[in-house]
C-alpha cells in the first residue's frame, strides 16, 4: 500500500509538471485558420496570410515553435481548440466572457470596432441599415453579428441572415440578397475598398474596448502562453509588429501593447505568463 500511495502521489507530482513540459522544441503545433477573413487571416493560393499569420510566424521563429497551420471555417476554430483537436487559433479572435470560460487567452494585441457595409447605389444609412425590417447579414458566431441578433433583432424588427463567413456576406450583399452587413472595422475598411459598389454606412465603437488576442486551449496544455505573451511584446518593441499591421492596413494608428483586457480572463492575471519580470 505505500509503495501504491507513493506511486499515485509521484504520478499527480508529474502530472502537476505535464502543462509546462510536454512541448518541446520538435513537436508540431498545429494553428487553426480561418481561411477568409482578411486582413487578419486568409488563404491565397494555398498561402496563409495576414496580420495574425505573419505574426504567428515570426513569433514561432523567434521563440522555436515548431509550427503548423491548418485552414479551417470560423465556426469549428474554437470548439476544435477547447476539444484539443488543434493547439492555437491564428485570426482575429474577440476576447469575450464566454470564450473565456473555455479558452486562455495572450496579452491583447489590438481593439476592434464595427461597421456597416451597405451597396453604395442604396440610400441607406447608418439607422436605416439596422431598423425597420431590414434583412442584415453576418457571419455567424461573430461578435459583430451576435451583438446584433441581441441588441438590435428583437428591437427593430431586423430579418437576420448567417454566413459561414464575410467573403459570403458581401456577395449575397452585391447581389441584394440583403440590405447590409455588420461586421468588425478592419475587415469591413478592407472590403469595402476592394468592392467599389459597397460603402460604410456607420462605425460604431464598443466601450469597453473589444480586444483582440491569441487563445489557446483552457490550462495552457501545451505552455505555449509565456512563448506567446514574450513574442508578442519583442515584435512590438522591435517595430516588427508595426511592419506587419502597416503592410495590410497602411496607415493604421498602432496600440501600445497590452491593450485593454477584461478582468474575467484568467489568464491575464498577474503574474502573467512569460512576462513575470
Amino acid at each position: 500500500m505505500a509503495r501504491n500511495g507513493l506511486f499515485v502521489s509521484g504520478l499527480v507530482l508529474l502530472m502537476c509538471f505535464i502543462p509546462f513540459a510536454a512541448l518541446s522544441n520538435s513537436e508540431v503545433v498545429i494553428a487553426g485558420v480561418e481561411a477568409t477573413f482578411p486582413p487578419w487571416a486568409w488563404v491565397e493560393k494555398g498561402v496563409f496570410k495576414g496580420i495574425a499569420v505573419d505574426a504567428v510566424r515570426e513569433i514561432a521563429k523567434i521563440e522555436g515553435i515548431n509550427l503548423r497551420f491548418q485552414e479551417m471555417p470560423w465556426q469549428s476554430l474554437i470548439p476544435s481548440l477547447a476539444a484539443g483537436k488543434i493547439d492555437l487559433v491564428v485570426t482575429a479572435v474577440s476576447v469575450t466572457e464566454e470564450r473565456a470560460k473555455v479558452l486562455d487567452f495572450t496579452i491583447p494585441w489590438w481593439e476592434i470596432n464595427r461597421v456597416v457595409l451597405v451597396r453604395k447605389d442604396s440610400d441607406l444609412n447608418g439607422i436605416t441599415a439596422l431598423c425597420c425590417g431590414a434583412t442584415v447579414g453576418g457571419q455567424g458566431g461573430s461578435t459583430d453579428f451576435e451583438w446584433v441578433k441581441r441588441e438590435l433583432a428583437p428591437k427593430l424588427g431586423l430579418k437576420l441572415k448567417e454566413f459561414e463567413d464575410p467573403v459570403m456576406a458581401v456577395a449575397d450583399l452585391e447581389a441584394g440578397r440583403v440590405d447590409s452587413v455588420v461586421i468588425d472595422s478592419d475587415t469591413g475598411d478592407k472590403l469595402a475598398a476592394e468592392h467599389p459598389n459597397l460603402r460604410i454606412a456607420a462605425r460604431f465603437y464598443a466601450y469597453p474596448p473589444e480586444p483582440y488576442a491569441l487563445p489557446v486551449a483552457k490550462g495552457d496544455p501545451k505552455g505555449l502562453l509565456p512563448k506567446l505573451n514574450r513574442g508578442i511584446m519583442e515584435l512590438y518593441e522591435s517595430g516588427k509588429w508595426a511592419e506587419i499591421v502597416h503592410k495590410y492596413i497602411p496607415g493604421a494608428t498602432i496600440l501600445p501593447i497590452p491593450t485593454y483586457m477584461p478582468r474575467y480572463v484568467d489568464s491575464y492575471q498577474h503574474p502573467i505568463p512569460g512576462l513575470e519580470d
